[in-house]
């Protein structure tokens, strides 16, 4: 990230991205205006999402849900940003085995391992301490909180979040858009856009 990075949200995981020890980050942009002007751990907040279009730098979206984040990539890809402007950042305590691939924009904290085969989509976030295991599969803007442990062949849709310190039995899938609450343990399938919760975990309704 030689010509610099902006983070794209004044967010928590902004702040956490920038504790986990993140270097060269010039600026961060948010669309709420009343951050512009100030400054989260020393870097300033220096103006909307949409400046990301007329500047240089890399680019690293840290906003929560991964439906936003998937918002703010489509709105900035109709700007004509292309998606080799996007940064990967990888905390220095994460483990990252040889085997395994982390697309574009994606985001993993600290003491997170990710072992062999495993394949982390564009714009996902993985919160600290979380494990991914062999042959993983984590589809583009999925989200997974502080403690998840996911078995080996687990998939993961699109933008779905997965709550602190659940588990996912090896093999299963858990669908586009659904949430797994935190605490969880996931011992079937869960179908796209639902909320499951409870050990083992069981149907709430739809995610919203």
């Amino acid at each position: 990230m030689t010509q610099g990075l902006l983070l794209l949200g004044a967010s928590g995981l902004a702040r956490e991205v920038l504790a986990a020890g993140i270097a060269g980050v010039t600026g961060i942009l948010d669309d709420d205006g009343a951050t512009h002007g100030t400054e989260i751990a020393g870097v300033p907040v220096i103006g909307p999402i949409a400046l990301a279009a007329q500047r240089d730098e890399q680019l690293l979206v840290t906003i929560g849900p991964g439906a936003s984040r998937r918002a703010v990539v489509s709105r900035l890809a109709d700007a004509g940003v292309a998606d080799d402007r996007y940064g990967v950042f990888v905390a220095r305590s994460a483990r990252i085995g040889r085997s395994s691939d982390l697309g574009a924009g994606s985001i993993l904290l600290d003491c997170t391992v990710v072992t062999a085969d495993a394949r982390v989509g564009c714009h996902v976030v993985v919160m600290p301490n979380c494990t991914i295991t062999h042959d993983d599969v984590l589809d583009d803007f999925s989200t997974l909180a502080a403690g998840v442990a996911l078995g080996g062949g687990v998939h993961v849709g699109e933008a779905a979040y997965i709550g602190m310190n659940a588990s996912v039995r090896q093999g299963l899938t858990v669908g586009a858009g659904s949430t797994v609450g935190m605490g969880a343990a996931v011992l079937a399938d869960v179908p796209q856009d639902q909320t499951w919760a409870g050990v083992p975990a069981r149907a709430l309704g739809r995610s919203t």
